[in-house]
């Protein structure tokens, strides 16, 4: 079980939106916006370009100010937060090191402003697998390992809430695959943890809910299986010896079928209750099994996005 620090956020959701608005002149960057994050979950924050997402996230972090609304963790505001860093780690997409610096004295200077033990240091360039190049200048570091040196700094404080803005940049497969495992980590010792990407396929493997806006308005929240399942309900992939016959019993009863050759998919039915109207009907089927959407389709369907 994760124990709060003394002074921690004291909160279920320790992330929450509440209609969040801002406008910049004329132009509605976030519209109204309210959501919250759990504790204990990875939760992905998903939108097309000039969505909202960046506008979002830095008026959480105390950034950018409102027009209207409010972004808090555990109901606090970021600028009233007692030492910031070890309640909330973050990672934006133009984090910037001093060139000739070491990675290890970069977190040094880290954890002496932010007044974290010297030995997270040592701790935090284990965690990301930079300890063997630790001594060495930044300048030198490849874009996978700046990412990784920047998720270190956001680790210090071992903090209540995670927030990584495209996260995977610069990561190869196997730095991917390791990043997905920090996260589920983060999560299982009970810190709240945000990504923000575009990489759908990855969020997919690595998230357990979903925030998605579009043109700065709220489209869909919840787990990710809510959230990939649509409106539909349950979807169906089946073939049978004679599709046009299944076509016609299925559409009978208010069923949506589109076919693909041989294959039919049947929007709002479970495999279950199309082999049950197949068999009514007669139909020998050939193959049955439920259709899962996948995060690019939610998002697609969600945002009006085009791929």
């Amino acid at each position: 079980m994760f124990h709060t620090p003394q002074g921690a956020i004291q909160m279920s959701r320790p992330v929450e939106f509440h209609d969040l608005s801002k406008h910049f002149g004329g132009v509605a960057a976030v519209e109204h916006l309210s959501f919250g994050i759990e504790a204990g979950r990875v939760t992905g924050f998903l939108g097309p370009n000039g969505a909202g997402k960046s506008t979002t996230i830095r008026a959480l972090l105390g950034l950018i100010r409102p027009s209207s609304g409010s972004a808090t963790f555990g109901g606090v505001p970021y600028e009233e937060l007692d030492r910031p860093s070890a309640r909330v780690g973050a990672v934006l997409e133009d984090a910037s090191f001093h060139p000739g610096r070491s990675a290890r004295n970069h977190l040094r200077i880290l954890a002496l402003i932010a007044d974290h033990p010297a030995s997270r240091v040592d701790e935090v360039l284990e965690a990301v697998g930079l300890t063997d190049a630790a001594d060495r200048p930044v300048k030198g570091y490849s874009l996978g390992m700046r990412q990784r040196l920047a998720i270190a700094a956001a680790l210090l404080g071992e903090p209540d809430v995670l927030i990584l803005d495209e996260p995977t940049n610069g990561l190869d497969p196997p730095g991917i695959s390791w990043l997905r495992g920090l996260l589920r980590a983060q999560a299982a010792r009970g810190a709240a943890v945000l990504i923000s990407s575009h990489v759908l396929a990855e969020v997919a493997l690595s998230v357990d809910d979903v925030v998605v806006i579009a043109d700065g308005k709220l489209r869909a929240q919840g787990t990710l299986e809510q959230v990939l399942g649509g409106e539909d309900g349950p979807a169906t992939e089946v073939r049978a010896q004679d599709p046009e016959r299944l076509i016609s019993a299925l559409r009978s009863r208010g069923h949506n079928v589109q076919r693909a050759g041989d294959v039919l998919s049947v929007m709002g039915a479970s495999p279950e209750q199309v082999g049950e109207i197949a068999g009514r009907e007669g139909v020998a089927v050939l193959g049955l099994a439920a259709k899962e959407r996948s995060l690019e389709e939610a998002f697609l369907a969600l945002t009006g996005a085009t791929s």
